[in-house]
Order: structure tokens, then sequence, then C-alpha cells
């Protein structure tokens, strides 16, 4: 995954001449540096990616590396109505999956960065869910979030499991901004 950009490659990714894109810079309207001692520019990604959505054009090849992946697990429809509310489908691309298997196969395609699992769909399912994903070197870093309900006692299981872990009811929009956080540290790291 690219981090920093040539005016050259800013210029093919957007569909513009070179020159277009140093006068952005050179204006200030896309931010980066220059290559101490020469005139070359350098855009940092999330220079790029900013810039991109501020002037409403499209992310071609950056989308994904720009978009959250987020896959809810058993999540009760208020639940994800209220996450819906709050995390619009320009931040990230929302998934669903019922069950442990349908989990799997939603994983595969999407490689979520996130994966929010409810305990409402049972203690042993949610955690068969979580240990699966964790043993999968393709999800090592994939955030993991257990929403746990009331009759679910948090002792008793791995917690190391789960990046995080919620008890119900929470505020919907205090899950979201925990996803955004844990999802933003991720893809600063990778």
């Amino acid at each position: 995954m690219r981090t920093i950009f040539t005016t050259g490659q800013v210029a093919k990714i957007c569909k513009v001449a070179p020159r277009t894109v140093s006068k952005w810079f050179d204006s200030g309207r896309l931010r980066g540096y220059r290559i101490p001692g020469s005139q070359d520019r350098r855009i940092p990604r999330e220079h790029l990616i900013r810039f991109l959505k501020e002037h409403g054009m499209p992310l071609g090849e950056l989308e994904d590396e720009a978009m959250g992946k987020l896959l809810l697990v058993g999540v009760d429809p208020t639940t994800r109505a209220g996450l819906n509310e709050v995390m619009g489908p320009e931040d990230f691309k929302t998934e669903l999956a019922a069950s442990g298997f349908e989990a799997g196969i939603q994983a595969e395609s999407l490689h979520p960065d996130c994966v929010v699992i409810d305990f409402g769909m049972g203690r042993n399912e949610a955690l068969m869910i979580a240990q699966n994903l964790k043993k999968n070197t393709d999800y090592a870093d994939t955030v993991l979030i257990g929403l746990l309900s009331d009759e679910d006692n948090a002792s008793g299981f791995d917690r190391t499991l789960f990046n995080e872990t919620f008890r119900k009811p929470f505020d919907a929009a205090l899950l979201a901004e925990r996803i955004r956080t844990l999802v933003g540290r991720k893809k600063q790291i990778a």
C-alpha cells in the first residue's frame, strides 16, 4: 500500500495533467512537502484522500484504503439502525451476518477492518467467531468488538480476544466513535 505519492501519480489517479496537481500543491489546496534541495513534491496518502473527498472527486484505487469496512455479526436491528444513523456510507462499507457461517463468508469477501459481534446470538457462537477470526492470520489486525447483553457476565471468557466490549444498552454514537478511533489507528499503522 503506497503511503506517499508523486505529482505524476496523483495526476494519474485524478485523471488530470501533472501541472494541474502542481498548481493545487503550490496554491496550498493539496497538502504535502517538497523534497529538500529539489522542486519535487510529495503528497502523503491521507492528504490526498482528504483532498479528493473535500472536492467530491472519485477516490478510484484509493477507495478501499479510504473506506473502513465493518462486519456486524448477529447485531440486532435497533443497534444497526443506530449505527447507520451516525456512520455514513461514505466512511464505512457495512455488511451483515446472522451466524458464524455467514460471518466467515462475509469476512472472506469483505476483509473487514472491524467486526462487531453481538453476544445476543449466543455466547458460545460469539466466542467461536472471535476465536476463529483471531486464529486466521489474515484477520490478525482486525478490530473485534463484543456487544454483551445484561444477562451475559463478562467474566469466564478470554477478554483479550476483543479490542473492546460494550454492555447493552449503550449509545450507538459512542460505539461508532470507538470503531472510528480503533480502525483509524489501525489504518495509520498499516
